[in-house]
Formats: C-alpha cells, sequence, structure tokens
C-alpha cells in the first residue's frame, strides 16, 4: 500500500520512549502485523516496524512468552511467523464460527498424493502414477491446487514437456512446518509401517 503524501514518517526508532517502553511497542506492532496477516510474515517484512537495532527474534520471543495461556500462539512456518488457535480451542472456534473454508477437508488418499508430492517434488502426474499403480485425477489435483497446497512446478524435461507439482508456502503453514526439510524422514515413515517403500 503507497504512503499518502499527507502520512506522517513512520516512526521506527521511537527515540522518544524509554527502552522498556520502546521494546513493548516494538513488541505491540509486530503482533498487530501478525494478527492482520493471513499468511506467514517473514523477518524482513517485520523488522521495518522496529527500530533499526531491533532483534526480531529477541521481539518475537518475548512475544511468544507474553502470550502464554492465551488461546493463540506465535508459530514459526514457511520462512515466517504467524498467530494461530492452539489447538485445544480449535473445536469451539469451529462451534461458534463459519471456518468451514479455512478447513482442510481431505481424505485419506488426497493426503497420500499431497505426501507424495511433498517428497518427491517436482512430480508429474505420471510420476504420482508410478508411485500408486493407477491414474491421479485431475480433479483431485485441481482440489489440492484450490486449497493452495499444491502448485505448478517446471515443466519435466520429458517428452511433451508436461508440468510438474511442487507444494506450497500454504502446505508448509498448514502442517505447522518452517520447511520441507522438517517432513519425516522417509524411511522412519517406511520402517513404523505409514509409507510403502519404494
Amino acid at each position: 500500500m503507497a504512503r499518502s503524501e499527507t502520512e506522517p514518517d513512520f516512526d521506527r526508532e521511537l527515540e522518544s520512549l524509554p527502552p522498556e517502553l520502546r521494546w513493548r511497542e516494538w513488541m505491540r506492532r509486530i503482533e498487530a502485523v501478525l494478527f492482520a496477516s493471513a499468511a506467514p510474515v517473514p523477518a524482513d517484512d517485520l523488522a521495518r516496524v522496529v527500530g533499526q537495532g531491533a532483534s526480531v527474534d529477541l521481539l518475537i520471543e518475548d512475544l511468544a512468552v507474553e502470550l502464554e495461556g492465551r488461546s493463540f500462539e506465535i508459530s514459526k512456518s514457511a520462512g515466517g511467523w504467524l498467530l494461530r488457535t492452539r489447538p485445544a480451542y480449535a473445536p469451539a472456534v469451529r462451534a461458534a464460527a463459519d471456518v468451514g473454508g479455512q478447513e482442510l477437508d481431505l481424505r485419506d488418499f488426497d493426503l497420500a498424493v499431497l505426501a507424495a508430492i511433498a517428497y518427491h517434488q517436482p512430480i508429474t502426474r505420471d510420476g504420482l502414477k508410478e508411485i500408486f499403480g493407477k491414474e491421479i485425477g485431475r480433479d483431485l489435483i485441481g482440489r489440492l491446487h484450490a486449497l493452495g497446497l499444491i502448485g505448478t512446478g517446471p515443466r519435466s524435461p520429458r517428452r511433451g514437456a508436461p508440468y510438474t507439482f511442487v507444494t506450497t508456502d500454504r502446505f508448509l503453514a498448514a502442517f505447522d512446518m518452517e520447511a520441507l526439510t522438517d517432513l519425516p524422514d522417509w524411511e522412519q515413515l517406511v520402517d513404523a509401517g505409514i509409507a510403502a517403500a519404494g
């Protein structure tokens, strides 16, 4: 959003405040930005609302401590931070609010395909067919795409240059991961009988 010419300069440094009040105001600013954002907010964006010498990581830590015992918490996901409801309060939110569009209504096979994409990305529909031994329908891929969990990756170098699929930042946020390196180790899943070897 462009700043209007009549809007005064944004005071990041807050030098007129004593240090303890300055720190608290920076925490409040970070909380406000996280509250207003539907997606994880990267540290670089948060740094724009605090003083030049302030540590975003330390401000986040202090804010997280302050939020202990509250119904929501700060979560690091997809390279940034966001506010999310603590799992214990999810039933209350579902009972009182219309959050149907926010829930991931995924069937077991949807989750299996999503996991295959996460572990083997970028992957084509043919690659998914090799894993599952059957054609993966465009409707399933479309559903995962509509939920924002997958996106289109680079074209495959194979004949016809088919599209590949990759997971998105929304996928990371939905499954409370900071990066794909947070995925469970595939061999451990196979050993536990949760995943098939292959």
